[in-house]
């Protein structure tokens, strides 16, 4: 099976930044981690492969959260990534499972409708005190017009952001793949006409992937052969969750929350939300939590 990696490329006399991304088995990963039902796991995966993407775009020791508030049936889906293709996310409902009953796209999974309508929010951890959030609302919930629409409105670069999950009657994940092709300000009206129409007759991603294609193949058909790759980075589902961290989770808590822990329930068992690992402090553990931040 092909390995999980995203490139970095420019295209069109470096005019155009594109990437692309396999993200199959970091996609399978979320997948038995959350437990997803197909729409679920296609709706995830599809946020996760952007926002592996997404990442290359920040420097070392920058972060980005990704969050995904919508009416439909998920609910939020929330995903972090880093520079170094290490992802992971949360999905509030992961058993949905709707399909698209006509038209076109009968048979398929209806992300779009599983999502629901709602807002796209994403949070720049740059390293610095503050941190920065920009919104835009979900045009079809289907995540690449979603993530199209953000990048145009809250990031001010013309994108398209084409991203796809394949999932198997055995509802492991079959392929999962994505791109985001950036517009610089130096793309030439030609550039722009030719693009456009790449785009509109190109094949889904995660079909291109099923059928053995690379990120290099994608990149080749996406660029017209213009393409200069910059990075390839492999991308994996990471969680980097530890006890230590839920310490000062729990050292944070207020004293009446505390005492009950200590007090009432003798200990504390915390699940982390993004693997599912659980973490048990003892009676003895949070008393010195509680000693320890005095």
């Amino acid at each position: 099976m092909m390995k999980d990696y995203a490139l970095i490329a420019y295209a069109y006399d470096q005019s155009v930044r594109i990437y692309v991304a396999s993200s199959t088995n970091l996609v399978e990963k979320a997948r038995q981690i959350h437990e997803t039902w197909p729409t679920a796991t296609a709706a995830l995966g599809r946020v996760l492969t952007v926002s592996a993407m997404m990442g290359m775009m920040y420097k070392e020791g920058e972060r980005i959260t990704i969050r995904i508030k919508g009416d439909g049936p998920i609910g939020t889906l929330l995903v972090e990534s880093n520079p170094l293709g290490e992802v992971r996310g949360e999905i509030l409902n992961p058993n949905v499972y709707i399909k698209y009953e006509n038209g076109p796209k009968a048979g398929k999974l209806n992300v779009g409708e599983a999502v629901g309508k709602g807002f796209l929010h994403v949070t720049k951890d740059l390293g610095m005190k503050d941190f920065f959030t920009s919104s835009s609302a979900l045009q079809t919930g289907e995540i690449g017009d979603d993530f199209t629409y953000y990048f145009a409105l809250s990031e001010q670069t013309p994108s398209s952001v084409g991203v796809g999950v394949l999932v198997n009657v055995d509802q492991t994940v079959l392929a999962s793949g994505g791109y985001i092709l950036q517009l610089m300000p130096n793309a030439s009206e030609e550039t722009i006409q030719k693009i456009e129409k790449t785009i509109g007759n190109f094949p889904a991603v995660s079909s291109l992937i099923q059928i053995g294609k690379t990120p290099e193949d994608i990149l080749h058909m996406l660029s017209d052969g213009t393409e200069e790759i910059l990075k390839k980075q492999p991308i994996d589902y990471v969680c980097r969750c530890s006890k230590d961290g839920f310490a000062r989770s729990l050292s944070a808590l207020d004293q009446e929350t505390l005492n009950t822990l200590i007090h009432e329930d003798g200990q504390a068992e915390i699940e982390c939300h993004f693997c599912h690992k659980k973490y048990t402090f003892t009676k003895e553990e949070l008393i010195n939590i509680e000693k320890n931040r005095k």
